[in-house]
């Protein structure tokens, strides 16, 4: 049997396959597809992710937040670093910083809701000190609460941080003078650009430290002395020294009700820092020194310290506690805001009167004019655009006799202006006919005058 040249069968497969080609074609352009919009997606959502990271950092430059959430918002490291500044020995600063009338520690990591005491250990490796805040939360635990961090240089020069520990202030939690990056040779922070900042809503004006100006603080002068003795505190769980006695602890909203009235201090002489100076600062304390306590791990993670977040209508009372304190420093605190709300209540009066002059809606730009009628001559009028504000002349008030509203909006002030130009017109107008009007009976008067001067003579001449 003999098949003929193309078979039907043959045909049909030809076309399945140019079909199937198709079809695979189709798929793979498909995939194509979308694997470019994944990318694209992946892409953008690479660069929000990254524009966000850095909005935040700026904004972390610049702000300080209230509060951490977590336990190390009951002892605020600003005024710790302050409290350091002024002390002259470390026995005195221990003391002063567990003195319930310092307000500064409200510290409760055991939960027995009375404040902690905390003492103060000073570990020497040559020129550096790191001086340990330690908290005794059991007689078997101790939960370092944060380092003071002191290195000297071999030109004199001092740089001090404070380091809060990362279970209770979170990693990298670090404060320390606003140095004068110039002068250190540290790369000059955006952030602290010029001599005012703005942290919280609050413009602070904050001052330079130098090195050599921290070397100067009386107790780092103290402690690099030939003769100091390095201070370790003897006081341990359940013995501490007579002249103390625990305390209720407050709520956190108290606390800050009392300690925010520090903050323009704070801020202008103190800052966060991300990163430590002392380069042998993970050796010479995080690796070998650092104490830490499992049971206040577990009660962070079991959300125990939140209760302290429970009281906001406590605020107004920590305030009031610091005005009974420090009535001098609560006065000019107060004065300050209420020059600052001044100032900023003029310049709303001031927008608001211009508002009530030039109305920017179009269509209601109307402008009251004490004017008599005879004053518009001399005035020269304007028109200007829709939706522009019109400007107001002052004249002296003797010129005053009537009201007329003058609309200065385009397509108003058109039809007043050519009413007036018309009634001008037509006493204008009236004024010319009638002195024609006399002109010509004057000529006409002279005229006749004068024929019957000539008709005299011609009657004289013939007499």
């Amino acid at each position: 049997m003999v098949y003929p040249l193309f078979h039907p069968y043959k045909k049909l497969n030809h076309a399945r396959k140019k079909s199937w080609y198709k079809f695979c074609y189709y798929i793979f352009v498909l995939t194509c597809s979308f694997k470019i919009y994944c990318m694209k997606r992946f892409i953008i959502t690479t660069i929000l992710v990254a524009l966000f990271a850095a909005g935040a950092t700026l904004m972390a430059q610049n702000n300080n937040v209230e509060k951490l959430g977590l336990p190390g918002d009951n002892l605020n490291l600003y005024a710790v670093m302050k409290l350091f500044q002024d002390s002259k020995t470390l026995e005195e600063f221990e003391k002063n910083l567990n003195d319930p009338n310092s307000n500064i520690n409200n510290l409760d990591l055991n939960g027995d809701n009375l404040v902690d005491y905390i003492k103060v250990i000073d570990n020497v490796n040559g020129d550096i000190h790191n001086i340990v805040l330690q908290d005794a939360v059991s007689p078997k635990e101790n939960q370092d609460v944060a380092v003071i961090t002191v290195q000297r240089f071999q030109n004199g020069q001092v740089q001090i941080q404070l380091t809060g520990d990362e279970q209770l202030y979170g990693k990298d939690y670090i404060i320390e003078p606003i140095y004068d990056d110039s002068a250190t040779g540290a790369t000059p922070n955006p952030g602290y650009a010029g001599n005012t900042r703005v942290i919280n809503g609050q413009s602070v004006t904050y001052v330079n430290t130098t090195p050599v100006q921290v070397a100067s603080w009386p107790l780092i002068s103290f402690m690099f002395l030939p003769s100091y003795v390095a201070w370790h505190s003897s006081w341990y769980w359940g013995y501490y020294p007579g002249y103390w006695h625990p305390w209720r602890a407050y709520s956190w909203d108290y606390y800050y009700g009392y300690q925010y009235n520090y903050n323009r201090y704070y801020y202008g002489h103190y800052r966060q820092w991300n990163y430590h100076r002392y380069s042998g600062w993970n050796n010479d304390y995080y690796n070998n020194r650092r104490s830490y306590s499992p049971d206040i791990h577990h009660r962070i993670e079991m959300g125990y310290y939140k209760t302290t977040y429970d009281h906001p209508d406590q605020r107004k009372e920590g305030e009031a506690t610091f005005a009974k304190v420090h009535p001098e420093q609560y006065r000019r605190s107060q004065s300050i805001s209420n020059v600052n709300n001044s100032s900023i209540n003029r310049r709303t009066g001031t927008t608001m009167s211009n508002q009530s002059v030039a109305n920017p809606h179009s269509g209601n730009n109307a402008t009251l004019n004490n004017r008599s009628i005879t004053t518009v001559t001399n005035k020269s009028v304007t028109n200007r655009p829709s939706g522009t504000n019109s400007t107001i002349d002052r004249r002296s008030t003797t010129t005053v006799t009537d009201k007329s509203v003058v609309k200065t909006s385009s397509g108003q002030n058109v039809g007043a202006i050519h009413n007036n130009n018309q009634t001008k017109g037509a006493v204008v107008n009236s004024n010319r006919k009638i002195e024609n009007k006399t002109k010509t009976e004057k000529v006409v008067k002279k005229d006749t005058k004068e024929k019957e001067s000539e008709n005299k003579e011609s009657d004289h001449r013939r007499q």
